[in-house]
């Protein structure tokens, strides 16, 4: 399914939304919600242009370029940001001093602190992973997984427990998604690192993979190349560019990814055990600049075709299936946030097919690099910017 381009939000409408920068001061409140989880408040909100009646609720802001965002048990939030801090956000709004313990981050360009999940058993455990850009000899760097235990203001007993090989001169395209699956296991995108892209057809490498390891970073005895000759243990699929969106449909537990296309060619897949997603031999994107074709087209035999596609791109970053009632009509509905296109866009499916897309522009918000559902049900989102924000989706 090709998506094609919208008209453009007229001046008017997005001239309806409200400066941002205005949210954060004013002091801050919380207010409790129906399953208990408490939300942090800061007094002001802003309307989304569009016919849907959404406002968008700053929780916090100050951050710089924040990248995953994760929800503490007790009403406070983990936020990664880029240049190598993990911070804490109250249940208040306010932002935490940078947490000790954190290995060395190469932060250039696109890489540095990246994703943030908790363990499934994190209230027994303590258990943080993170995904981030490893240095390695030279100028080289890989994407990485690490976990440490929270305590306080630190993680303690800090692993890194899986490591992109080999690691590359390149500062561009790390993937790094994390999403636990319903058996404890952990997958982890990673990239094709831009000038290395043809790796991403080949078993001998992590480059422009979706990998499965084990919560302890062991390889899963079920792999699908645990016993294929020279291939790497973790793989579970191959063939991808640069996939920065990733989660578990609600009803069926199948990872579904999404991924940067060249120019044009974003594309969400539904990510199964040794498929190969096509990247760079099939693509509907062309090389940036020449506009030149790349591979043989737009399907291969043996190759899978993506569930949609978006051309000219949007960016897409960041996704979350719709599981509560927050937004009549929406329950079940897919959501990505797009940093070229400034969008969240609402996907709605039957099965795996996209029967309607919705955009939702944010352009006075900026860059949307995060899409979560908290366990209040609402959406929540990161703006990637020097001056980034925590917003919630209100309706």
């Amino acid at each position: 399914m090709q998506v094609q381009p919208r008209r453009p939000t007229s001046r008017r409408h997005l001239l309806t939304v409200l400066a941002l920068g205005a949210l954060v001061a004013g002091g801050a409140a919380c207010a409790q919600s129906s399953n208990g989880f408490r939300l942090p408040v800061l007094n002001g909100s802003a309307v989304i242009p569009g016919p849907q009646g959404l406002r968008l609720v700053t929780v916090a802001g100050g951050l710089h370029h924040p990248w995953g965002l994760a929800f503490l048990p007790d009403g406070r939030l983990l936020v990664t940001e880029r240049a190598g801090r993990m911070r804490i956000v109250s249940a208040s709004g306010e932002v935490g001093p940078p947490l000790q313990g954190l290995p060395e981050v190469d932060a250039r360009s696109q890489g540095g602190l990246l994703d943030v999940v908790l363990d499934p058993k994190f209230a027994d455990n303590r258990w943080v992973y993170w995904s981030y850009s490893e240095p390695g000899p030279g100028r080289s760097n890989g994407t990485s997984v690490a976990r440490g235990k929270l305590n306080g203001e630190r993680l303690d007993e800090v692993q890194v427990i899986f490591r992109q090989q080999p690691k590359l001169a390149s500062t561009a395209h790390f993937g790094s998604r994390l999403v636990f699956a319903r058996d404890g296991r952990l997958f982890a995108t990673t990239g094709d690192r831009l000038f290395h892209r043809d790796l991403a057809q080949k078993l001998d490498n992590h480059v422009g993979k979706v990998v499965r390891i084990e919560a302890d970073g062991r390889v899963p005895a079920d792999n699908p190349h645990v016993a294929t000759p020279g291939a790497r243990p973790e793989i579970w699929s191959v063939g991808h560019r640069n996939p920065q969106g990733a989660a578990l449909h609600p009803a069926t537990g199948v990872l579904w990814t999404h991924e940067h296309g060249p120019e044009g060619g974003d594309e969400i897949n539904v990510d199964e055990a040794g498929l190969n997603y096509g990247w760079p031999v099939i693509t509907y994107g062309v090389d940036y600049g020449s506009g030149r074709k790349i591979g043989e087209g737009g399907a291969k035999p043996g190759m899978e075709q993506p569930v949609t596609y978006w051309v000219p791109s949007i960016g897409p970053s960041g996704m979350a299936f719709l599981t509560s009632d927050r937004y009549p009509g929406w329950k079940g509905n897919l959501f990505v946030g797009a940093l070229r296109g400034q969008l969240l866009v609402r996907l709605e499916l039957d099965g795996k097919r996209v029967v309607k897309e919705e955009r939702l522009p944010l352009n006075e918000v900026g860059r949307i690099r995060d899409v979560r559902q908290g366990p209040d049900g609402w959406l929540y989102l990161l703006t990637d910017q020097a001056d980034g924000r925590i917003l919630r989706v209100e309706r």
